[in-house]
């Protein structure tokens, strides 16, 4: 009997997925664009099962993300490529100082090196090492001669010395696209099969209208002729109430047993509309090649939520916990920061089983970095629960954090009012292009709250409900039916999906206070 795995092998905000493979191991990669630590790296025998090893960019020298804006800059589409005992990894930092830039590493858990820039144009850059030992860099810029739209880009190629890694000679455009008037073709990757270079790209924007569409030349340097059967994959013809959606950003492997796959990023829509709360997610999808063209996922040219497994040896899965007591030294790879942290805010060891989070003058809209650590949010419905111990001072507040971008998210905090400690539910979302920021409910309570307090929150589909306790009490709920669609990214624009977490913050002043959480708890349901 075959196996069968379910669709999507990265749950969660796991956009722009690029892989690669080293003898019958396979990693995978995917943007975090303004989060910290960047880019995480996972492991997988058998492209299915991945369990993430580290993070690419775990230093603030190599990704410095001051000033920029948490659901649109920072870390775009990194490609992993592996080449003769290198490990190398190329993206773009968009408005952090340092465009586009290679890193390696001999060992794909690290450490990666700093940083090299590479001065070129555009986003979305690969490598392409060819037989004969060259590399070359591939990526998108606006056409060379003059874009007559937003969005009216050129794929271009340019050789790339690996030994003073700088890009040598001119470069050249390779590709425009397969559509007319197309917009934003980007995402390139070249392979080689049979002779043939191969170009493969996204086109259409990361929304509904995203498509996979396929060039090849006999030669690098001479212009590439699109597939007469663009777009191999897109789900723009299936409707916006089709579960899976905005397909695109693919990358693509062959097996040490000869198989071809593909992964790409989709996102699964929920709650009775277009509302994208997970944000892209990474899909992986079987392919061949007939006549010399890829073939998506033969007899049906879609990605599906449960597939054939591949024929590989299965990689043992290591769960991500759903509890986390904090009874360790360091937090484990898939918690991250808002930009560069101040590590100063967090401790693990000044009280053991706690993690401590001082108080920072951020709010959780500042473009600066608030004191907070998140993880992503990777079931449609789930509960989130916290206990912490906190003495608040006048308009200081701490507990957690729904987070889909500056603007648009839900906290559920501890504070104090009117010398009075109060739990309040705060709701922020753009409305007619402005912030608006509501404080849902400013409830009152006499517990010691140095004592402790547990802040339950439960997203059922879209709507949300705020519960809290006391001690051995049982739950007592403050507010129900929250609007959970402002947490998707079609409410809230930009690229990244909604993250869940726990933060302390003073609001605007400067404070030595702090929080001590006990535990985090995730759970999907």
């Amino acid at each position: 009997m075959k196996k069968s795995f379910n669709n999507p092998v990265l749950p969660g905000f796991y956009p722009d997925p690029s892989i690669c493979r080293a003898g019958n191991d396979y990693y995978l990669v995917t943007s975090t664009f303004c989060y910290f630590p960047g880019i995480p790296i996972f492991h997988s025998t058998d492209l299915v099962h991945w369990n993430q090893i580290g993070n690419v960019l775990d230093r603030e020298s190599q990704l410095p993300l001051a000033d920029t804006s948490l659901a649109g800059d920072g870390i775009y589409a990194p490609t992993i490529r592996y080449h003769e005992g290198t490990f190398y990894v190329i993206t773009t930092n968009v408005r952090g100082g340092i465009g586009n830039f290679i890193v390696t590493a001999t060992d794909p858990k690290g450490p990666w090196s700093d940083p090299i820039p590479l001065h070129s144009e555009g986003i979305d850059p690969s490598l392409f090492f060819d037989d004969d030992g060259r590399c070359y860099y591939c990526g998108t810029k606006g056409r060379r001669e003059g874009s007559r739209y937003f969005g009216d880009n050129e794929i271009y190629i340019q050789e790339l010395d690996l030994k003073t890694m700088t890009l040598v000679g001119e470069s050249w455009p390779a590709w425009h696209g397969a559509l007319r008037n197309v917009e934003w073709p980007e995402g390139p990757h070249i392979y080689k099969k049979d002779g043939w270079y191969y170009l493969l790209i996204s086109e259409a924007g990361t929304a509904h209208m995203h498509c996979v569409t396929v060039a090849r030349s006999k030669s690098l340097s001479e212009p590439f002729t699109g597939y007469a059967g663009n777009p191999i994959l897109t789900h723009r013809h299936l409707g916006l109430n089709y579960p899976i959606v905005n397909v695109g950003h693919p990358d693509i492997v062959e097996t040490q047993n000869g198989e071809w796959w593909m992964i790409a990023l989709a996102s699964r829509p929920y709650g009775g509309g277009y509302h994208r709360n997970l944000g892209r997610e990474t899909f992986l999808v079987p392919m061949t090649w007939e006549n010399g063209w890829p073939l998506i996922n033969p007899g049906k040219g879609i990605i599906e939520d449960t597939c054939t497994t591949p024929k590989l040896p299965e990689c043992e899965k290591i769960p991500v916990p759903g509890y986390d007591d904090f009874d360790y030294a360091a937090l484990a790879p898939h918690y991250m920061y808002v930009r560069n942290p101040d590590m100063s805010k967090y401790s693990l060891s000044e009280r053991k089983g706690f993690m401590r989070i001082y108080c920072s003058p951020e709010d959780i809209c500042s473009n600066a970095s608030p004191s907070l650590i998140c993880r992503r949010q990777t079931d449609m419905s789930y509960e989130l629960e916290t206990r912490v111990e906190y003495e608040p001072a006048e308009g200081e507040q701490a507990g957690l954090v729904l987070l889909q971008s500056d603007s648009n998210y839900y906290t559920f905090a501890v504070s104090k009012r009117n010398g009075k400690d109060v739990l309040v539910i705060t709701k922020s979302y753009i409305k007619n292009d402005a912030v608006c920021k509501e404080e849902l409910l400013v409830h009152a309570v006499t517990y010691n709250l140095k004592d402790g307090i547990v802040l339950h929150i439960k997203q059922n589909v879209q709507s949300l409900s705020f519960s809290y306790k006391t001690g051995d009490g049982e739950y007592i709920e403050l507010a129900d039916g929250a609007d959970a669609r402002i947490l998707c990214t079609d409410a809230a624009g930009g690229f990244v999906g909604t993250c869940l977490g726990i933060y302390c913050s003073s609001m605007g002043k400067e404070s030595m206070n702090y929080a001590d959480f006990d535990y985090l708890s995730y759970k999907g349901l």
